[in-house]
């Protein structure tokens, strides 16, 4: 699995205009499922996300993780985090799992996150979304289940 997470104000997304998920303060996460992810993955990205000590204590330092700050997730399913582009300028979707396969694993991470007690809105897989994010650092990081 690939995230991109970011640490954000405020995120939302829209499908066709109307709001589906939103968030305050907490981190909008893209997630990209590859063809050989499966719930170790979940359970590895679920524990590095509600342990990442990114937001701000008391004396501006980067101490505290999601949970102390009661801060929420928007997640949004992200397919092209497994584009490649070595061959020619149009990207190749091929290295990312099935849409099947994609669509389970995704609702089993923002199941699996929830269930930590943090308050997951999420996109809709496949769906045509707007995705709009106040970023607050800006604070992103990358992390690769497979890394």
């Amino acid at each position: 699995m690939r995230a991109v997470i970011q640490r954000v104000a405020s995120a939302a997304v829209r499908i066709d205009g109307v709001v589906h998920g939103e968030i305050q303060q907490g981190f909008m996460v893209l997630l990209g499922v590859g063809p050989h992810d499966d719930q170790t993955d979940i359970d590895y990205l679920v524990h590095k996300l509600s342990h990442l000590r990114v937001f701000s204590d008391e004396a501006g330092k980067m101490n505290l993780d999601i949970t102390q700050i009661n801060g929420a997730v928007l997640s949004i399913s992200q397919f092209t985090l497994y584009a490649n582009t070595k061959k020619g300028n149009r990207p190749s979707f091929n290295l990312g799992a099935d849409p099947t396969t994609g669509a389970k694993l995704y609702d089993q991470f923002n199941q699996a996150l929830a269930a930590t007690g943090i308050p997951v809105a999420t996109g809709v897989f496949g769906a045509d979304m707007q995705v709009s994010l106040v970023n607050d650092g800006p604070v992103t990081i990358i992390i690769d289940t497979e890394e």
